[in-house]
């Protein structure tokens, strides 16, 4: 596989900032060269992402492309937030070795939905979607079944118009993207920004999005004592800092899904998460601040480096439109600690309404992946 080359831009009207990565993309040595382009887009330029895409296909010569929209998009070291840009990245994958594949809803044709890149399996795959699509989650665990490994990555469209899905063809819905078989080699990790606070409790009542009891106890009681607060202290300092995490079934990780608490009632001592709670599962309380963030951040990218044996070729990011500045202080923060742990590898990505790492779909996380 050649070297990735990337290129991303903003300007006010999509034909400038194209004619900027096309640029950046021939690096002084003629045309670029490649067999699969990625394409983010911010939703400024969604309503015209058809139009982009053919127009870098036909200025490349490259004929697939998959990509989305996002009210923010990054590139290696740069985030570009609330403004008109598009982030560009090319690579030369070995024939046989992908395969672009159209959006899907239906979850009975995601059941056998053919992603053989050439005559292999798909190992995994890079995916996006529509965050309105129905039942999103169950879905991305239907998909993920149909590769060997069991994993996808990806993330969400954001936009404030269209969720635009680009997969050689631009459509508004489903999941779409592009499988690769394991001659193509990915690494992959994911930050949570967050840290536990307190241990773990099994919910011992709950009904739907309603935590009643953890260990048998009150969930409220449980949540001042693990996080600290008394019972005539304000519980409005919780908000944006303390969220539930919910244990992942099966996963002999300790894995577990970031959920945000939505609700507090302190009469009846219960807690409402922005999900269903179940009967048995593990549950326990995470704070994510600005240190948490770039500490897990930091532990990720230790990761991911400690596992590799030659600088990466390309990236992509998908990170949460709640991290970035917002958590992470000053400009490009979190694309800075990826850059500084990584160097200047190639690397485009987007901020979405919701992460896909494995066969899960996250909130409030970074998923990296590397092309090695």
């Amino acid at each position: 596989m050649n070297r990735f080359r990337f290129g991303h831009a903003a300007a006010a009207d999509w034909r400038t900032a194209a004619a900027a990565c096309l640029s950046q993309l021939a690096d002084g040595e003629g045309a670029a060269a490649g067999s699969l382009g990625f394409l983010y887009v911010t939703d400024f330029f969604a309503d015209a992402l058809p139009e982009i895409s053919r127009h870098l296909a036909q200025e490349t010569g490259i004929g697939h492309w998959t990509g989305t929209v996002g009210i923010g998009i990054c590139a290696t070291g740069t985030e570009y937030l609330d403004e008109p840009a598009m982030a560009v990245m090319i690579g030369d994958f070995p024939e046989g070795s992908f395969r672009v594949f159209r959006a899907e809803s239906d979850p009975v044709r995601l059941q056998t939905l053919d992603l053989r890149c050439g005559t292999a399996p798909a190992s995994i795959a890079v995916v996006h979607a529509d965050p309105l699509d129905g039942d999103i989650a169950r879905k991305i665990r239907l998909l993920a079944r149909r590769t060997e490994s069991g994993f996808l990555v990806g993330g969400l469209a954001s936009s404030r118009g269209g969720n635009m899905l680009l997969a050689d063809s631009v459509e508004r819905s489903g999941l779409s993207g592009v499988a690769f078989s394991d001659a193509v080699t990915v690494a992959t990790r994911l930050s949570q920004g967050c840290s536990p606070v307190g241990a773990v409790h099994e919910i011992t009542g709950a009904q739907n999005n309603i935590v009643i009891e953890l260990d048998g106890r009150p969930a409220l009681d449980v949540l001042r004592e693990d996080v600290g607060i008394s019972a005539g202290e304000d519980l409005a300092q919780l908000g944006g800092q303390i969220f539930a995490g919910l244990a992942v079934s099966g996963s002999d990780t300790g894995d577990y899904v970031v959920r945000n608490l939505i609700g507090i009632d302190p009469g009846n001592r219960l807690l409402a998460i922005g999900d269903v709670a179940r009967k048995g599962q593990g549950m326990r309380f995470c704070r994510r601040d600005r240190d948490t963030a770039r500490a897990d951040m930091a532990r990720m990218l230790d990761s991911i480096r400690e596992g590799l044996y030659t600088k990466p070729r390309g990236a992509l990011y998908y990170s949460c439109l709640g991290r970035g500045g917002a958590l992470f202080g000053g400009e490009s923060a979190e694309l800075g600690m990826i850059r500084d742990a990584l160097g200047d590898v190639p690397l485009v990505g987007v901020f979405c309404n919701g992460e896909i790492s494995h066969d899960r779909l996250y909130g409030y996380t970074g998923v990296l992946t590397l092309f090695v």
